[in-house]
């Protein structure tokens, strides 16, 4: 009960400091001239940096849309690799401004860690890779296996739920960073690797020989991947929410990268309201009023993000599936910008 106590009452200070460190944080990031963004250690196609610092994926292209919101400058932004154990802390405590690293939103987190997940930016969930030559062509055939997952995650605790739900005993082996996970699986201590599945086909390219290597087919949970930010701020909570937002109505709308310049002259009313060609929109969230404009212009709409980092158009080759557009079969879908 006391250890209890203490947990609460530490969960409530940490929660006290986030509220008074997140007050203005668009003042903040402006005076500093620069953001600091959250990022994963590494993972292909989400945030990882090459030989020279510089970094790519999904999500790191989100930090750079925002900063080209506020700075049209997309690379002003500090990107802070942190692990899953360390990652919650580093946004309560000021570390940085926005956490976008590859992160589930859940109940508890949402609720007791003194922050806000803004929106999802990707819709994952939990598989499994095995090496083809066990011959498993389905996770229920896992019964006695060991499984190499990463600590301080939802992965952990998906995993323990499955087997248990499916009445399978399994060995669970566990490591504190993503890295040691996949090195793990790769030197042959563990039967199978879990993570999201996004995760699996990025690991999979860091294996000595990744063509022997398979994902299996089920998903076993719901991953909701999305940038979150300090409680307490609700205007950089909507700066943040709204630069998914108009990445996807820009898709929506056919604005692009290459287009945006010729799309100032459109008549559609929607694509003016985007780009901020009638309306005060960017004024409403204390940027100006071509922020989305800027975003595009720089970044491009989310379509062509996803496509780059993680789709057709990189090593991953992962389909839009359930991150489609809502009019193409997908989950993503944008409020009216209104």
């Amino acid at each position: 009960m006391k250890k209890l106590l203490m947990t609460v009452a530490a969960g409530a200070a940490l929660a006290m400091t986030a509220s008074a460190v997140s007050a203005q944080t668009l003042n903040q990031v402006k005076q500093r001239g620069v953001l600091q963004c959250g990022s994963n250690t590494g993972l292909a196609g989400f945030g990882q940096p090459d030989a020279q610092g510089n970094w790519t994926g999904l999500d790191v292209d989100f930090c750079r849309a925002v900063s080209a919101a506020i700075f049209n400058d997309p690379n002003k932004v500090k990107f802070v690799p942190l692990s899953a154990k360390d990652r919650f802390t580093a946004l309560q405590s000021g570390e940085v401004d926005l956490l976008v690293r590859n992160t589930t939103w859940t109940l508890s987190r949402d609720t007791s860690l003194g922050l806000e997940f803004a929106v999802v930016n990707y819709y994952d969930g939990q598989g499994f890779m095995v090496r083809k030559k066990l011959k498993v062509n389905s996770a229920l055939e896992l019964a006695g296996a060991s499984v190499c997952s990463q600590q301080g995650t939802t992965t952990e605790l998906n995993l323990a739920d499955f087997f248990r739900a499916n009445k399978l005993k399994y060995e669970p082996v566990i490591f504190a960073t993503s890295d040691e996970t996949i090195k793990a699986y790769d030197a042959g201590r563990c039967d199978v690797f879990t993570t999201d599945a996004s995760g699996l086909y990025a690991e999979r390219l860091k294996l000595t020989n990744p063509d022997d290597h398979m994902v299996l087919p089920e998903i076993i949970s719901k991953e909701p991947l999305g940038p979150s930010v300090r409680q307490g701020d609700a205007q950089w909570n909507d700066i943040v929410k709204w630069t998914h937002y108009a990445m996807l109505t820009a898709e929506e709308l056919g604005v692009t990268k290459a287009n945006v310049d010729e799309q100032l002259k459109s008549t559609n009313p929607e694509i003016k309201r985007l780009l901020g060609a009638e309306g005060k929109f960017g004024e409403m969230l204390g940027l100006t009023d071509d922020w989305a404009y800027r975003i595009i212009k720089h970044m491009g709409n989310y379509g062509e993000v996803f496509e780059k980092n993680v789709g057709q158009g990189s090593r991953l080759k992962i389909a839009r599936g359930v991150n489609a557009l809502w009019n193409k079969g997908g989950l993503q879908y944008a409020p009216p910008i209104r």
